[in-house]
């Protein structure tokens, strides 16, 4: 008897073993969405220079586009999905019959450099004293967020990704442009899952900036430290990617794995400081939450500032994080400022600035309020502000009635890029109504020939649908990588910008701290013999 019912009981366990084993995974996947288990790393993705949604609704009715983040972890248990076994004797996770394969999340290499392969995505060349990129193909990445999930690619790329009409997705998805988890999709009514992996691949035109070369003051095993030009990003973000200062040091330079240790508005030139090691990096950083740094600036404004050492210590609100549109408001941050003018020369004063704080547009902030705006600040010193231009704080207008004039002076003037914007941050009221390009037949697309002696004759365009090899973009099969037949910009004929133009005059002059010290030399625009044009 207790022979047999030993057998009877073997029986029954052997029996019942698949479905302990399912039983035993279920409960390690609830127990890991509970956190008892350690879920995936997602903070090391490589996403690129990921395509920016929308981060913030600006005021008036625009959506800015804002750094992508690592979607949150599904908030319900998806099924369980079946293992396969592998010929490495390890088991991988399917789908069920007809269901939609999401694959894991991708691991990123730590490090803020740059390869070589992203270096070669293009060159640049020198031209009217600006210094211009080629334009390329780049693949914008990311990871489904959590706020996506359950919604459709066409509402994700309508709601989020602004920078180009809905039109143009379903272009793109027909000429096999966008991927879903590395395979083409062409519904965009396809519904997103957590992890889903997109990727976009478009045509990029940089904005040029001044050809003024990045020089290097000091360098050493712990720091780098350079002189940046005006006009020129610290490091990618908006349209510009190998127009900044991180790509140039790294390709130019050759140096890379550098972490920036403050940051310098793209129209603001001066020292600019980099370490080298994240120790390092730390330290700095250390010393500037314990203010133990000194920072010293120079710019010109207009008018006669006042002789005597002025401090303004006004509070500063952010109207807008995308523009950084800022104002004197008691809302906002306190923060303090010191003033000395340098020099005066009967229409504009060069003046001495020693931020005690660090808000956004501080030191521009302040000049303003104290009725001296930096003489070509392209926002804080502009009509939109209404006839005092702000001084005193005196601004007939709303947030929003704010917002929309300036974007619409700079509209006018088609100046966005100073703004780093895209049309398609405009609020509906200001956005270009022409959208003809692509709701003509996408089957035969066609772009005028440019030849003059037949200026109205349209030429067909040679759209590759074919489905692109792996580890291929879209735009890697066609042939000519400067002309794109989906690229609204490549039938743009834009004026260039004068060197000049690309300059505001405002200089980080000096950065000091614990042992160690560095500056600049003084702009030509702060020379007591600079005259005005």
């Amino acid at each position: 008897m207790l022979l047999g019912g030993s057998g009877v009981l073997v029986s029954l366990l052997s029996a019942a073993r698949p479905t302990l084993r399912r039983l035993t995974f279920c409960g390690c996947r609830l127990i890991m969405a509970s956190g008892g288990c350690e879920a995936p790393n997602r903070e090391g993705r490589d996403s690129g220079c990921p395509e920016e949604p929308q981060k913030q609704q600006l005021r008036g009715g625009a959506k800015p586009y804002g750094e992508q983040q690592p979607p949150a972890r599904e908030k319900e248990q998806a099924p369980v999905p079946a293992l396969a076994p592998t010929s490495g004797g390890r088991k991988k996770r399917r789908g069920r019959i007809g269901e939609r394969f999401v694959p894991p999340p991708k691991k990123r290499r730590a490090g803020v450099s740059f390869s070589d392969q992203h270096f070669a995505e293009t060159n640049y060349y020198f031209e009217g004293g600006l210094r211009k990129v080629r334009p390329y193909y780049f693949d914008f990445q990311t990871y489904c967020k959590g706020r996506w999930v359950g919604r459709s690619l066409l509402h994700v790329y309508s709601t989020e990704f602004r920078a180009h009409p809905l039109s143009y997705y379903e272009a793109a998805a027909k000429a096999g442009r966008l991927r879903l988890n590395e395979q083409p999709v062409r519904d965009l009514g396809v519904i997103l899952k957590d992890n889903d992996f997109l990727r976009n691949t478009v045509h990029r035109h940089e904005p040029p900036v001044t050809a003024e070369p990045i020089r290097l003051l000091a360098e050493d095993d712990e720091v780098v430290v350079v002189d940046k030009p005006s006009s020129m990003p610290v490091h990618p973000c908006g349209r510009f990617r190998h127009n900044t200062v991180i790509f140039i040091l790294g390709k130019d330079h050759q140096l890379k794995e550098l972490h920036p240790l403050h940051r310098l508005d793209r129209l603001t030139s001066g020292v600019l400081m980099f370490a080298k090691t994240a120790a390092v990096s730390e330290r700095i950083h250390e010393q500037v939450r314990d203010r133990q740094l000194e920072k010293e600036y120079v710019c010109r404004v207009e008018g006669e500032f006042p002789a005597e050492e002025v401090t303004c210590k006004e509070p500063i609100l952010v109207v807008s994080y995308k523009v950084g549109l800022c104002r004197v408001d008691p809302r906002g941050k306190p923060c303090e400022t010191v003033f000395q003018r340098l020099s005066y020369n009967g229409h504009s004063s060069v003046v001495r600035c020693q931020p005690l704080t660090g808000r956004t547009h501080q030191i521009r902030v302040h000049l303003q309020f104290l009725g001296h705006p930096i003489v070509n600040d392209p926002i804080y010193n502009t009509a939109a502000w209404g006839p005092a231009r702000g001084r005193g704080g005196h601004v007939p207008k709303t947030d929003d009635e704010l917002l929309r004039d300036l974007l619409e002076e700079h509209r006018a003037k088609q100046s966005l890029d100073v703004l780093d914007l895209f049309e398609g941050d405009l609020p509906p009221g200001l956005k270009p109504t022409s959208d003809q390009f692509f709701k003509q037949d996408l089957k035969e697309p066609t772009i005028t020939t440019g030849d003059p002696e037949e200026p109205n004759r349209e030429a067909p365009l040679d759209l590759d649908t074919t489905e692109p090899a792996r580890g291929e973009t879209a735009g890697s099969q066609l042939k000519n990588k400067e002309m794109d037949p989906l690229c609204e910009e490549c039938r743009l004929v834009r004026q260039d910008p004068l060197p000049q133009e690309l300059v505001m005059y405002l200089h980080a002059l000096r950065y000091k701290g614990p042992g160690f010290e560095y500056s600049s030399p003084m702009p030509a625009w702060a020379q007591d013999d600079w005259k005005e044009d």
